[in-house]
């Protein structure tokens, strides 16, 4: 039999009081795709992030190509043939791509040898695996797709034999999530062996051979991608049957809720983000925004939400709300009856430090049903707190506890709570089960789907293309700050979408 490419051995690693790895053992044959999945929290980073030398194992043992080998930083990551391509890539933007794959990996003190023979190399590298990149290219002038593969390409310039890849496909348009794959694949066919972390079970099912399940911080199952289902994989991760699919009625529809004529968005540095958006969204529906991050979602959020300016004309219920100055904030667009669950949970729905029962207050804390006199009433805020942490099942359920202290979906549940329970007319939702483990990402589902059936209007921005498909009943497609198109579920799917993605309409499309 083949000597495993990667074996590890009764891996283990805490950080104080929590185990983030207890006893793993896993191994990976060589020249194959192997899967690593598993909820928020389950330690599948942790565990790569010992392989790559980023933390130490408190105790076990790893083992390349059948040799013991201690791996105390990435530099002996790197010389043991390792190589990792993070979900935020690592890269100088104002350097070459010539320049950032030398970057730590020079031949002396002379730069310009470095870059010659780096040229040749990488031309080669090109060539072998399909990886075409211009070397000369700036990497800010450049999109996420090839940025992703000037990360491939270092990892290949360092003569990594073993690739890990952290949710790789987080950024990318479908399109070049295929493209990568077929990299994958070549890089497999090459002898390569790659290790893929992602929550997206389809591209399981589709890249990998062999998928390690983790729960907990401990490993469930190892099992052949062939003789395994998406329902077996959920299930597994989560320790309990989960509904993949988003279960809906029809809509409902009634009248128009929000209207946007002409919506436009320069931002500081002169740059136009939104221009000239038109778009509405009735009673009773989801309209889906798809996209790549950074085509103008989230400017179209923050005039929404009112704490960016912009000009044109926005209605809610026919009132018109203001867009530049004085009266555009969160306030006045709480009191139009918007409500609005942001992008970033971390950075603009939370204040990390501060309690649960403090967060739920956040934006609403004149209620007169938080005040006590002249004074908030914290006892009743906390009762609320409790209250809504039972009905949305955010474990665990202390609203005394700091957010910071509570993982990525009890995070975001919070923040759904605040927003949904205050039954508003039009919800803003922006990536609404980024970072959110499966389990999870199917309870806020059925919320969302339960305010839509309440005669609520839903503005949804997602860059997960199923998710977006799954709970839209009208989709647009934005690229470059325009609207692009708009689509049914049922007539369209992710190949037409992701060519609405990259620009291309009409016949092109």
């Amino acid at each position: 039999m083949a000597v495993p490419a990667i074996e590890l051995k009764g891996i283990s690693k805490a950080f104080g009081p929590v185990q983030a790895n207890k006893d793993i053992s896993i191994s990976v044959m060589p020249g194959t795709i192997h899967g690593i999945i598993g909820e928020n929290g389950a330690g599948k980073s942790t565990l790569m992030s010992i392989l790559y030398g980023f933390y130490k194992a408190d105790a076990g043992e790893v083992f390349i190509s059948g040799q013991k080998t201690q791996i105390p930083d990435s530099q002996a990551a790197i010389a043991a043939g390792i190589g990792m391509v993070f979900q935020h890539f690592k890269l100088v933007e104002n350097f070459s791509v010539l320049e950032n794959i030398v970057l730590g990996a020079e031949d002396g003190w002379k730069l310009g040898p470095s870059l010659t023979k780096a040229r040749k190399i990488l031309k080669s590298l090109s060539d072998e695996y399909e990886l075409k990149v211009d070397p000369d290219a700036i990497i800010e002038d450049i999109g996420v797709g090839m940025q992703q593969r000037v990360e491939i390409l270092k990892a290949l310039y360092r003569q990594a034999n073993i690739l890990i890849l952290d949710e790789p496909t987080g950024v990318l348009t479908p399109a070049e999530a295929d493209q990568l794959f077929r990299i994958l694949g070549r890089l497999k066919e090459e002898g390569k062996t790659i290790v893929l972390i992602t929550h997206k079970l389809r591209e399981i099912m589709d890249i990998t051979d062999t998928v390690s399940v983790m729960r907990r911080g401990e490993m469930t199952a190892t099992v052949k991608t062939a003789e395994t289902s998406p329902e077996q994989l959920a299930e597994l991760m989560v320790g309990r049957k989960v509904l993949l699919r988003v279960d809906k009625k029809p809509p409902q529809t009634g009248k128009v809720i929000l209207d946007v004529q002409n919506l436009r968005v320069v931002d500081d540095k002169g740059v136009e983000r939104l221009r000239g958006i038109d778009l509405q969204v009735r009673a009773g529906e989801i309209l889906g925004i798809a996209g790549v991050a950074g085509n103008g979602q989230s400017e179209l959020l923050e005039v929404l939400g009112g704490y960016a300016d912009g000009t044109g004309n926005i209605t809610v219920n026919g009132q018109a709300l203001d867009l530049t100055g004085k009266l555009s904030d969160g306030q006045s667009r709480r009191a139009a009856g918007i409500a609005h669950v942001p992008e970033d949970r971390q950075r603009e729905g939370l204040i990390m430090d501060y309690a649960a029962w403090e967060n739920t207050a956040f934006g609403y804390h004149h209620d007169p049903a938080y005040q006590s006199g002249m004074l908030m009433d914290n006892a009743a805020i906390r009762a609320d707190t409790e209250a809504k942490m039972e009905r949305f099942d955010v474990r665990p359920p202390n609203p005394k506890l700091a957010a910071k202290n509570f993982s990525g979906g009890n995070q975001q549940k919070i923040v759904l709570a605040r927003e949904i329970e205050r039954n508003p007319d039009l919800l803003l939702i922006g990536q609404p089960t980024r970072g959110v483990d499966i389990g999870a990402i199917e309870f806020i589902h059925q919320q969302i789907v339960a305010l839509r059936d309440q005669g609520k209007a839903i503005l949804l921005v997602s860059v997960e293309l199923e998710e977006v498909l799954s709970l839209a009943d009208r989709i647009a497609v934005m690229f470059d700050g325009r609207i692009m198109g708009e689509r049914l579920p049922n007539d369209t799917d992710e190949k037409e979408l992701g060519l609405l993605m990259a620009g291309m309409t009409g016949e092109a499309a």
